[in-house]
């Protein structure tokens, strides 16, 4: 008896609600069982319903970069842990990138990642830049937009998602040196017609390097304007009407990190009181209006009581959980092993969970990156007509 006859005696709604409750992986491997359960998994029904069971196990999403390879981890973020200061967890692979040796970046919105700076080169094309779904391990192409001449230069590629009609777009802001002018390339991720457009900006700017962060179908990212007086702005670009909006700041840092604090844009300056050891003090805005630019603002202090000593120095935030833990890590790391940092403002708490596996196969300096709240999602179907997406599960989806 084969497994579409099986499936016949067990009610299709039935099979959905178990699969549904499966790791991504396991959901990938089980489209290679018959026809028909592929069938039923790429239905919108199953990846909505999957969705929604993802966003109640949240997990922590780890990029490690080493010499231009990438390997992404995600592991659960701690829940009902009253009274411990400590846990072990294990980290999951997803997905190992081998390409080349430059240094990258990379942009996270809505589960999926951007690697505007790795190239691939396919026969007969421009250089691809890789966008991908780490949870699943597909991933798709990107052709940059050709700039205009040498004097035009791109600051920062990022990736914004709109909820409401579920697209993505790619953003580069660029600048034009002989104009003096900001002018921004966008492409519509999945759109089989409509390829690079160009837009204007109404403030003339350049990107910092502290990267974006993409809230309810609005991309920010901070910038300078004026380097004599040394003005900056927290653009807020929404990614639906594709609008600009410039808020003045009154400070800034370059270890300002942008975060998702309960729903709403928050910022976080980091000041180590010793020389990179605790104290360490967190500054926090939260964005509260954005039309009347009304600021919420706290301020933190991580004591020596709080600290875990293989970890008490050069601590970078990451980001802020939905129940409102500010997470930290080491952005470089050298030796074993690796720590996550929860701190709970509210009760004064620190919690270090100890992340055993992500280390193999590592032999030197390799950077971090971590993106809290990470839902696993089985859409993608951006690159429906640019280029095939390929899997690590199977040989090629085409979308």
């Amino acid at each position: 008896m084969n497994s579409e006859e099986n499936t016949d005696s067990i009610p299709i709604d039935f099979i959905l609600d178990i699969l549904s409750r499966l790791p991504s992986k396991s959901i990938a491997r089980c489209r290679c069982v018959s026809k028909l359960w592929e069938s039923m998994i790429r239905q919108s029904y199953f990846t909505e319903l999957f969705l929604t069971r993802s966003s109640s196990r949240p997990h922590l999403l780890i990029a490690v970069e080493q010499e231009g390879e990438w390997k992404f981890f995600s592991l659960p973020q701690p829940k009902n842990y009253l009274g411990k200061s400590s846990l072990v967890v294990a980290a999951n692979l997803h997905l190992k990138f081998f390409e080349d040796k430059r240094p990258h970046g990379c942009s996270y919105a809505s589960s999926l990642i951007y690697l505007p700076n790795m190239t691939i080169r396919k026969k007969g094309d421009d250089d691809l830049r890789v966008i991908c779904n780490p949870s699943t391990g597909q991933y798709g192409y990107v052709i940059l937009p050709p700039l205009l001449d040498f004097k035009s230069k791109p600051y920062g590629k990022f990736l914004g998602f709109d909820p409401i009609d579920k697209q993505f777009k790619v953003l580069i802001p660029i600048f034009d040196f002989d104009k003096h002018q900001t002018d921004h390339h966008i492409l519509k991720l999945g759109a089989e017609t409509v390829g690079w457009r160009k837009i204007q900006s109404p403030l003339c700017y350049l990107p910092h390097s502290n990267g974006t962060i993409c809230i309810n179908g609005i991309l920010y990212y901070l910038a300078k304007i004026n380097y004599a007086r040394d003005e900056n702005v927290l653009v807020c670009f929404d990614v639906r009407s594709e609008n600009f909006v410039f808020l003045r700041l009154n400070t800034y840092c370059s270890s300002t990190k942008l975060v998702n604090y309960k729903g709403k844009l928050g910022m976080i300056n980091q000041e180590y009181v010793d020389d990179g050891g605790f104290p360490l003090k967190l500054s926090v805005w939260v964005l509260e209006d954005v039309g009347k630019e009304e600021w919420s603002t706290y301020v933190y202090t991580l004591r020596d009581d709080n600290k875990v000593d293989q970890v008490k120095y050069n601590l970078s935030v990451v980001g802020v959980t939905a129940s409102g833990e500010i997470v930290l890590v080491k952005k470089t790391q050298t030796l074993k092993p690796f720590y996550v940092l929860y701190f709970n403002p509210d009760k004064n708490t620190l919690l270090s969970v100890e992340v055993k596996g992500l280390h193999r196969g590592l032999y030197a300096v390799h950077r971090i990156y971590a993106f809290v709240d990470h839902v696993e999602d089985l859409e993608f179907n951006i690159m429906k007509t640019t280029y095939a997406a390929k899997s690590k599960f199977s040989q090629e989806d085409r979308f």
